[in-house]
């Protein structure tokens, strides 16, 4: 199998700079389909999921490989390689992807000329007194153990919070049927990968310039995660959206693209 078919990657448009999305833990490729639009006309746009998630090849997956975020980090490169992508892409990610997206530009700086980083954090940890990650270990090994006890219960619970309004909403929605459409086996493997890297020390090792589009207000990224990435990453630009939840890309799409054409043009 090709590595496209491996990571079901789709590309829109023949012409103009590449865009390259990373979707978030639990997500896929479709949650991009609000902002992708905006570019349809002055860019060549590539979205593919992780293997694991959304329409990758499950049998592609090696609990090894997946169980840190370097290997998701090499499903990136795979990609821009299976397409041969040698330089001048913008790499977009949203969450967890966006440690991803900088573990790949730390491997290949050439590959990228900027990086936009949605709703980023290098640690969900807090780590008193110096960072606020926003989780006690004890909370997100309890969210894990309700994975293995009720999985559905766990999807259903942690989409409204990720989303930030009531389960009934359109995002919340969207994202409990995308947490309850992954394979619990991968999807366990994911946030545990997801939920306990710290990738602090490697933000200093970053040369690619990059936007951080940080939400007011996020449960899964405070206020401060988002000033933590702007002090660490050189050459970065910093963004408050005045947005509720974690997935600024789906609930206020408008905000995002328009954040990325400044920060492109």
């Amino acid at each position: 199998m090709s590595m496209l078919d491996r990571n079901n990657v789709q590309v829109h448009g023949s012409h103009g700079p590449v865009l390259l999305y990373g979707h978030g833990f639990g997500c896929n490729q479709n949650m991009w389909s609000r902002v992708t639009p905006a570019f349809a006309q002055t860019h060549r746009q590539v979205l593919f999921d992780y293997v694991g998630s959304g329409k990758s090849d499950p049998a592609a997956f090696n609990e090894e490989r997946y169980a840190r975020l370097d290997g998701y980090a090499q499903d990136l490169l795979d990609v821009c390689d299976a397409l041969d992508l040698r330089s001048g892409v913008t790499f977009v990610g949203h969450s967890v992807s966006c440690s991803i997206g900088i573990l790949a530009s730390i491997a290949r700086p050439e590959l990228f000329e900027r990086m936009v980083l949605v709703g980023p954090s290098p640690c969900f940890l807090n780590d008193p007194p110096d960072y606020q990650g926003g989780f006690e270990r004890e909370d997100l090994e309890g969210l894990l153990a309700l994975m293995d006890q009720n999985y559905m219960g766990w999807a259903n619970y942690l989409a409204p919070v990720v989303a930030g309004e009531p389960a009934e909403g359109e995002v919340a929605t969207e994202l409990s049927d995308s947490f309850c459409s992954t394979d619990p086996r991968m999807a366990r493997t994911f946030a545990r990968t997801t939920f306990f890297a710290d990738n602090r020390a490697d933000l200093a090792k970053v040369t690619v310039p990059s936007l951080v589009l940080q939400h007011r207000r996020d449960n899964l990224a405070p206020l401060g995660v988002g000033a933590y990435m702007h002090e660490h990453l050189r050459g970065s630009r910093l963004e408050v959206l005045d947005v509720v939840g974690h997935c600024a890309h789906m609930s206020n799409p408008e905000l995002v693209v328009q954040a990325m054409k400044t920060f492109l043009a």
